[in-house]
């Protein structure tokens, strides 16, 4: 068990902020990020070269490091050491908030796993922006992300969620943005999405409508920019109507051939008792059938 209470006397290491930056407008950059930022020894950033350019905008001088997918092993222990020196680190990323399909998910649980108090600093996210915006139900909804290279995998990954009822919320690049809605089209049907891109930037734009629709839209318009797709869950029809086929999955089945379906994991017995559940019949008329 881990208890943390982030503000309460003065701990004995170092502490990791994940703070957020703009997604785009950098007027979203909130003044305890700023504060945070000018404040701590040393910021960690995704690229270095993007953050620099936060950085000098907002006159914000702090030591800045490179931490990303491909050193965060590396740098991941140097930071940590020197949390447990004592020394206040912040985590940024290019955009949004950390620890979202970037490596800070990482070092913080690093960070966590050495007592290490863990600080969010909130603001813009992509993800969330999108939901909001998109028309759909946002009562529940699941965050996906970034879906798999492949074709296999990214199949796999979209039958896995079909049957969600929440509002599912992906990621994409404007290079996969069209196969990626032509892959859901063929696995889910014709649902409602929105598909939104450059958010809080000048060409901010949403497509709203069937997925036939925006990949229609996408088909005639090039996509530009970052995308952020949203997209209804199952309706409760679509769950009605799977449930009742999967009740009775049976019904091309001769009486024989469901109760030998049945055989296969368990008694004779315990087959005519299934089978005459689900038929809604007598086990003795089960039991005739098969004997005629």
């Amino acid at each position: 068990m881990n208890i943390q209470k982030s503000f309460q006397g003065k701990p004995d290491f170092g502490t990791l902020y994940l703070v957020a930056t703009p997604i785009g407008n950098l007027e979203d950059m909130t003044m305890r990020a700023i504060r945070t930022l000018q404040e701590v020894n040393l910021i960690a950033a995704e690229d270095t070269r993007n953050t620099r350019k936060l950085l000098t905008h907002f006159d914000i001088k702090t030591r800045l490091v490179s931490y990303h997918e491909h050193n965060k092993e590396a740098s991941g222990a140097e930071l940590i050491k020197l949390l447990v020196q004592g020394e206040d680190i912040a985590l940024v990323s290019d955009a949004g908030l950390p620890a979202i399909s970037d490596p800070g998910a990482d070092i913080a649980r690093d960070a966590i796993s050495q007592g290490i108090a863990v600080v969010p600093i909130p603001g813009a996210n992509a993800a969330l922006s999108a939901l909001i915006i998109s028309g759909l139900n946002t009562d529940r909804f699941t965050f996906v992300g970034f879906l798999p290279r492949d074709k296999k995998g990214i199949t796999a990954l979209l039958e896995q969620v079909r049957t969600y009822r929440e509002t599912l919320i992906f990621y994409e690049s404007p290079y996969r943005i069209e196969k990626t809605l032509n892959y859901m089209l063929e696995c889910w049907g014709d649902r409602q999405v929105a598909v939104a891109r450059e958010l809080t930037k000048k060409h901010e734009e949403v497509v709203r409508g069937a997925l036939s629709q925006c990949i229609a839209h996408f088909a005639e318009y090039e996509p530009l920019g970052e995308f952020c797709i949203v997209v209804e869950g199952m309706s409760e029809e679509e769950v009605i109507q799977q449930e009742a086929e999967a009740q009775s999955w049976w019904k091309q089945l001769s009486i024989n051939e469901h109760v030998q379906h049945y055989e296969a994991s368990m008694s004779h017995k315990e087959a005519l008792k299934k089978v005459a559940l689900d038929r809604g019949i007598s086990k003795r008329d089960v039991y005739n059938q098969i004997h005629q």
